[in-house]
């Protein structure tokens, strides 16, 4: 057996036979898997829409209360991807009588104001201060138990039990905040913010500007921010002088809430809420993902680095903890194991009631077998680092499940799309109309589900290149590195039997009616019939001679090997896939109907199946040539996909030894993918704060990528350029895919370190 790496390539290289690690690179250093802050959300919903919410705070204790229209809330049950309620709160029976119109914290405590005082149940229940506005519904707490009061017109002074001075603003009075830095009291009103002293009992206009709704000091106090209906605005809390213009370049323009929490300033607008990085770019919390909706009515700091984003459907409480990756990794394998494996495949669930996971159905999806050999890369990679017997036996199961697909049914090395217990699935005309202008006739109207010899099941055909990327990448994997010498021979063994299919069937996948399926024909007849731009061309060109490859290397059997150079060079399949990624593009008018159809835009799902074919086209190369080819070939892929900034696509690259392959940004996407995988309804093409592309054929609407939990699409195999998708918490997609298998990836590789024990 060959060592194909040499030992003086980077790192990155993948393994040799041998299972020899190449040395490390020294263009890229491997990453330090060090706790970061990892955030998710907790949502309490409100049963009753005819409920307003108004100020949502937590005291010292944790105790968190919301003041609504009918009384004080607090949050019941609720963990992450399970909401709680908000019910009413009779902690406090007296309460209950009281007409509570404004809450807030004062000195860590919750403080009440209603119609007659402002009062609070710390300090042993002696804080009670009488007024005399009858209809207050605004205050803050100064520096020794003194209180500003408003009713929206009228202001009252209080301390000592006394109303020590009283005033009148001829502007409406939103909020009321306390300058501890200055000893005074801040009034905002549409228009202006007025400043008033509790010293001499003056007031002092302090700044003027249109349409303001919302402010908070920060900066320890040096600072105003103010919120307006179109962005926000820092004034000197000294001079009232504006610093520089006005922001707008924010997610949503149209403020309701500030506040700076813990050195950071977060935003509530009518379309969700954002934080501030220290970048000048925004963390953005909206749709159910985070919120149980997006009109933020206000923002407070929680209990135990938290924060309180109430809104009008319920309050989300946006939560931080310090995770690493490999604890990420663990949160998912959990996922997975618990709702996402169906008959040992790994798939999605489906039928959520508006994300509710106590909802969910396990039901066959067209890519079972895609996104289950993907799943085993992930564990199979975990196993090799961590030497685990959990995630072996999880590799094994998925494995036994995929070899499955090859036996439900009497069609050689032939693997079916998935299986399901007889009468489950309906036989049904699946009539697609795209496919008129298919190259030849007969896939409009198909019937895709067929009956088992054994009464007990059904099996799904029409499988596609892109399965058999996946039954081919987890074969590949399982060969190369798995340790239970059964296993493998079984890997090798279906191997063989899949491409003997394919061979001896002109390069086409064969269903039961004799005719190959819609996408698995990798013949010459087929590929060479596009158009050069035409990305099938390359694409299946390149999948081919790594199916190829890989089998000669495994089986040893010369057939593979003869069809490998056949198509490399006499059929062009080498100048095919090594074609650059920059001339493809849409097929000219006088192509014919389906090169136009097939070349309309980018397919995401081809790079998917580009990337994970490399691990065969690339490392069992027919020779030194071939593989400096292929090197070359995988970087221009990799170049045009840096802006996805997606760790897959660079680890897949890494294995050819490169060292640029953008391991702080793989680190990014890692660290950003969302714990919540529902897929929610999403929107983003209403922000300021992102640029914009015109439009063009790969489908990149913005100039840099949104982070994974600011986007709806996580998978793959999808356009992560998306900014708008309606799923309405339908579904939850599992993390074996998207994310344990570049994450283990990466640690096989080596790029990403264990973390350190202590």
């Amino acid at each position: 057996m060959k060592k194909w790496l040499p030992a003086c390539i980077a790192i990155l290289g993948l393994v040799s036979c041998l299972q020899e690690k190449p040395e490390q690179d020294q263009h890229e250093q491997a990453y330090t898997d060090v706790p970061y802050l990892q955030d998710y959300s907790i949502k309490y919903d409100i049963a009753d829409s005819g409920i307003n919410l108004y100020k949502a705070y937590a005291d010292r204790n944790g105790v968190i209360q919301v003041l609504s229209s009918k009384g004080l809330l607090h949050p019941f049950s609720g963990a992450m991807l399970y909401p709680g309620t908000l019910v009413p709160d009779d902690s406090y029976h007296p309460m209950k009588d009281k007409k509570i119109s404004a809450m807030g914290i004062y000195r860590h405590q919750l403080v009440y104001l209603d119609d007659k005082a402002v009062l609070s149940n710390a300090w042993a229940g002696r804080v009670y201060i009488k007024h005399g506005l009858a209809n207050a519904s605004i205050f803050s707490g100064g520096s020794n138990f003194d209180f500003l009061i408003s009713d929206g017109s009228a202001l009252q002074y209080l301390k000592d039990a006394q109303v020590l001075w009283e005033g009148k603003s001829t502007e409406r009075v939103l909020d009321i905040i306390s300058d501890s830095v200055k000893h005074r009291f801040l009034v905002l009103t549409p228009a202006q913010i007025f400043s008033f002293s509790p010293a001499d009992k003056s007031s002092t206009s302090l700044f003027a500007a249109d349409s303001l709704t919302c402010f908070s000091l920060s900066n320890g106090g040096k600072e105003i921010v103010v919120g307006t209906r179109n962005g926000y605005i820092v004034i000197d809390a000294v001079t009232g002088k504006q610093k520089g213009g006005v922001n707008r370049m924010l997610p949503s323009t149209e403020l309701t809430a500030v506040a700076e929490i813990d050195g950071s300033l977060w935003f509530g607008s009518a379309k969700g809420a954002f934080m501030l990085k220290d970048d000048g770019k925004f963390n953005y919390y909206t749709s159910k993902r985070w919120l149980p909706s997006d009109d933020v009515k206000h923002i407070a700091e929680g209990d135990g680095s938290s924060v309180l984003v109430l809104t009008g459907a319920g309050l989300g409480k946006i939560s931080f903890m310090q995770m690493t990756l490999e604890e990420k990794a663990a949160f998912y394998d959990k996922q997975v194991r618990l709702r996402h494996i169906r008959y040992g495949l790994y798939c999605d669930v489906a039928n959520l009631e508006d994300g509710d996971l106590s909802t969910a159905t396990l039901k066959p999806r067209d890519s079972d077998n895609l996104w289950t050999a993907m799943y085993l890369g992930g564990q199979l990679f975990r196993y090799l680092v961590t030497h685990q017997a959990e995630a072996k036996q999880n590799c094994i199961e998925s494995f036994e499940a995929m070899e499955r697909l090859y036996t439900i049914h009497d069609i050689p090395g032939f693997f079916a799309r998935s299986f399901e217990r007889r009468g489950i699935m309906p036989f049904k005309n699946e009539y697609r109309p795209y496919l008129q202008h298919y190259w030849y006739p007969g896939y409009q109207n198909t019937i895709s589900w067929r009956h088992a010899a054994d009464t007990e099941w059904d099996w799904k055909g029409a499988p596609s290149s892109d399965q058999t990327v996946g039954q081919m990448f987890a074969l590949t994997l399982l060969a190369q590195y798995m340790d239970d010498e059964g296993i493998k021979k079984r890997a090798i063994q279906l191997m063989d039997g899949l491409m003997s299919h394919i061979v001896d069937h002109q390069l086409r996948l064969v269903d039961h009616d004799g005719r190959a399926t819609l996408w698995g024909i990798w013949h010459p007849e087929y590929v060479n019939r596009f158009p050069e731009m035409v990305g099938d061309r390359k694409l299946y060109s390149s999948n081919i001679i790594a199916f190829l490859q890989t089998a000669w290397h495994f089986t040893g059997k010369e057939k593979y090997r003869k069809v490998a150079e056949d198509l490399l060079y006499r059929h062009g399949y080498l100048k095919n896939l090594t074609r650059p990624f920059a001339a493809i593009g849409k097929a000219p008018p006088e192509a014919d109907a389906w090169s136009r159809t097939l070349s309309a835009e980018w397919n995401h799902s081809d790079d998917e199946m580009y990337f994970l074919a490399y691990w065969g086209l690339y490392p069992y190369a027919l020779d030194d040539s071939l593989k400096e080819q292929y090197r070359s070939a995988i970087r221009d892929h990799y170049e045009i996909k840096k802006p996805d900034k997606n760790a897959l696509w660079n680890f897949c690259y890494a294995l050819t030894g490169a060292g640029d392959f953008n391991l702080q940004e793989s680190i990014w996407h890692l660290k950003e993918m969302p714990l919540d995988m529902i897929e929610w309804s999403m929107h983003n093409s209403h922000r300021a704060d992102i640029r914009y592309m015109e439009e063009n054929f790969r489908g990149q609407t913005t100039t840099e990528v949104l982070p994974p939990d600011e986007r709806p699409e996580q998978k793959h195999n999808r356009n992560l350029f998306t900014l708008d998708v309606q799923y309405k918490g339908h579904s939850e997609q599992g993390a074996g895919d998207t994310y344990l298998l570049p994450y283990w990836m990466g640690r096989y590789l080596e790029v990403i370190r264990a973390p350190e024990k202590k």
